[in-house]
């Protein structure tokens, strides 16, 4: 989840449980409003009733047209019941059924005076009063129909204010997130085409000072920095191979016509054959290392041609045969190649010789019968080249760091090397979006196998 989403989602989840708090506590104070105000017109009607009776000269002729003339029904659904000091019925306003009430209340009443319960339905406010000098028990049941109502009514339109306030305060906050944190994803999008051929592009700086705009200026701060370092890598190490190869160029020729032209004993026509070798493998780690300061990942896709790989295989295996002339090579195509295969991928053919000389040289250096063995698969999807030699193989706790500079196994423990061919090897491979693997599918069989992408 991005940033902004995470923020925009935290506000309206803040905001929700905040305002869901706010209309809990709106709807509880308007239902405790509207039971004291209920309860207060139950008051008010028993005084009502009271003062009625008090007047009153014949009450059970009077009561039916007073309370006819007065009654609260459409409001409360109001039902009065009145009894004498004998608590026997004298009055109710319910019609045409059997009235029914509670003994035990009326008995209550002669204790407390006056009850009021809200738990049953209706609710009911009875008291005892004394009018005239004589008691009279007087009950009153009523549903608050009309505040009922307009609780109900409050309830939904709460529900509504809050899914409805949820929902744009969860839009706003979006918007409003987005729009400050614009200038972020600017920052991100430009950080993102920064590269190592790139390290002189500095990030615009808005006026403002800003979060934003100080973590501009220390980018561009790092940057420059980086590049001084990287520049003075690639300094060095161009330099470095430049004067390198020059006297390991002149100290090759010279090799070569002591070896051809003059006569030396078989110790020292070993150790001039030898030295020979050492020698042409350092200019060959130079050239590596020449041309990879050339290039890094993200420019190398620009610089892409077509290559056949089966051309490649056979120029890295004529200049690994310099230094090892009795290394053979056995080149195949698989039967899992169709005819129509083009053998051909897009990559940089300099870089892709490195690749299969350095794999070759592995092969003459380690293999007992001085052979190497390639197969060639082509399908739809991939290119895979198997090089294939006989000699010991690489125990299983090494091959994990088997492409790790200057890492050498158990088996190259008396055999001269720099430990980088390997590694060189993967980072090349990395650039053209290939892999490769070790196996040891039998003993005393190393197995190589470099795949490419169509």
């Amino acid at each position: 989840m991005s940033l902004k989403r995470k923020i925009a989602l935290t506000i309206s989840i803040a905001f929700s449980l905040l305002f869901g708090m706010v209309m809990a506590v709106i709807y509880l104070s308007f239902n405790d409003f509207r039971r004291e105000e209920f309860k207060e017109r139950f008051r008010q009607r028993l005084e009502f009733t009271t003062h009625f009776i008090s007047r009153s000269k014949d009450f059970e002729e009077e009561a039916p047209i007073f309370f006819n003339e007065n009654s609260d029904n459409i409001l409360l659904n109001e039902k009065i019941l009145i009894f004498n000091a004998e608590k026997e019925l004298i009055y109710s306003t319910i019609k045409d059924r059997n009235v029914t009430w509670d003994n035990t209340m009326l008995n209550e009443l002669d204790k407390k005076k006056i009850i009021y319960t809200e738990k049953t339905v209706p609710e009911i406010y009875a008291a005892l009063k004394n009018i005239n000098g004589e008691n009279y028990y007087i009950l009153t049941s009523a549903f608050d129909t009309n505040g009922k109502s307009k609780l109900v009514y409050l309830k939904y339109l709460l529900i509504l204010s809050y899914v409805m306030s949820t929902l744009l305060i969860g839009f706003f906050s979006y918007y409003f997130v987005e729009k400050f944190l614009r200038p972020l994803e600017d920052l991100n999008q430009e950080i993102s085409e920064v590269t190592a051929h790139r390290l002189t592009t500095q990030i615009p700086v808005q006026s403002s000072n800003d979060e934003v705009g100080v973590l501009a200026q220390s980018f561009n701060t790092m940057i420059a920095r980086l590049n001084d370092v990287f520049q003075s890598q690639k300094d060095f190490t161009a330099s470095a191979s430049h004067e390198i190869r020059t006297p390991i160029t002149r100290m090759a020729f010279q090799l070569e016509n002591l070896i051809k032209f003059e006569e030396h004993s078989p110790e020292t026509l070993s150790a001039l054959q030898q030295i020979q070798r050492d020698v042409y493998q350092l200019s060959d780690l130079t050239n590596s290392l020449l041309l990879l300061t050339k290039f890094d990942k993200e420019n190398i896709q620009s610089i892409y041609e077509e290559v056949r790989i089966d051309e490649v295989i056979f120029e890295a295996f004529e200049a690994v045969e310099k230094s090892y002339p009795d290394l053979k090579l056995d080149f195949l195509i698989t039967e899992e190649t169709s005819e129509n295969a083009l053998l051909t991928i897009n990559g940089i053919s300099s870089l892709l010789v490195i690749v299969f000389i350095n794999l070759f040289k592995n092969a003459a250096v380690y293999s007992d019968n001085v052979e190497v063995k390639v197969l060639i698969t082509e399908n739809h999807n991939h290119l895979t080249v198997d090089v294939i030699s006989r000699g010991d193989t690489i125990p299983e706790e090494e091959r994990s760091k088997l492409f790790e500079a200057f890492m050498r196994g158990n088996n190259a423990q008396n055999i001269a090397g720099s430990g980088l061919g390997l590694r060189i090897v993967k980072r090349i491979l990395e650039y053209h979006d290939a892999g490769i693997s070790y196996s040891s599918p039998e003993k005393y069989l190393n197995k190589f196998s470099v795949t490419f992408k169509k």
